[in-house]
């Protein structure tokens, strides 16, 4: 089996992120008016890119949520799979990394999740697809507020034309979104506030795009106007119907909040270690 530790992991990102450091944070300013964004391409070598997609497991594996909202396959149970999963996701929460990404983003102190708490890692097949959204603006105690969502793509010749991508929309639900291309070797990081709506376009291709998922948070939201609330989804331009029920969907989990803070059943989706 090929492994690589989180250290040796973390160099190479942390070099990486460096190399590019005030280009990626020009990239952050220049979109901060809408959902401030960045990407940046060949962050590991060709082989360890390799190694880690080979360590993905089949979709069978997995959590299938299939819904409305989405339809996608999840896992943070990371001690179920090849090590080397676990050792990618923990490489993007290395402390080096963690900081150079707040000086990039201005984030003051953000923090990784150990939790992984909608974090770890995605498998998105033929047919797929990811409404539009908020994150959830907490995190599993409701203690800290996410501030960054952050996705490496890992799919070997993952094409354009294939769907799976990323889909920012700083215009709201019913414009037209901007697109984030889920190209392989490909980090990319968008902050996340109570404007931040974002989605994945439907994948049309006979294949799977695999993703590597953390989200930093902060004891402070990115904007003064962000308040709590829940994972939220919408539908996308047409949909009316669908958007009328996600909107109803949402408003009552939003109600139920208000009575249970930390819901009716504890989230499954995070890390539980022994």
């Amino acid at each position: 089996m090929t492994t690589f530790t989180r250290v040796e992991l973390a160099d190479l990102i942390f070099e990486r992120i460096v190399s590019e450091k005030e280009t990626l944070k020009a990239q952050y300013q220049k979109t901060q008016n809408g959902i401030a964004h960045f990407y940046i391409d060949n962050v590991f070598p060709e082989a360890i890119v390799q190694a880690i997609y080979n360590a993905f497991p089949s979709t069978k594996e997995t959590v299938l949520k299939k819904s409305l909202r989405e339809f996608k396959h999840v896992a943070a149970q990371m001690d179920l799979y090849n090590p080397l999963l676990e050792e990618a996701i923990y490489a993007f929460q290395d402390a080096r990394i963690v900081t150079v990404i707040g000086e990039i983003t201005g984030i003051k102190n953000p923090l990784p999740d150990e939790n992984l708490y909608a974090g770890g890692i995605s498998m998105m097949a033929k047919g797929n697809f990811l409404n539009p959204h908020l994150d959830n603006s907490h995190d599993k105690d409701r203690n800290l507020w996410r501030v960054l969502n952050l996705l490496y793509y890992v799919t070997p010749d993952w094409e354009d034309t294939y769907g799976g991508h990323l889909e920012v929309w700083p215009e709201g639900t019913q414009k037209t979104p901007v697109t984030i291309h889920s190209k392989c070797n490909r980090l990319a990081i968008m902050a996340t506030h109570d404007g931040s709506w974002h989605s994945v376009s439907p994948v049309v291709y006979d294949g799977v795009r695999c993703c590597v998922s953390n989200y930093y948070f902060s004891e402070v939201p990115l904007r003064s106007s962000d308040r709590f609330h829940v994972t939220s989804f919408r539908g996308r331009p047409g949909q009316y119907i669908v958007d009328k029920i996600l909107r109803t969907d949402a408003a009552i989990r939003m109600g139920l909040r208000k009575i249970f803070k930390k819901g009716i059943r504890e989230n499954p989706h995070v890390y539980k270690k022994e």
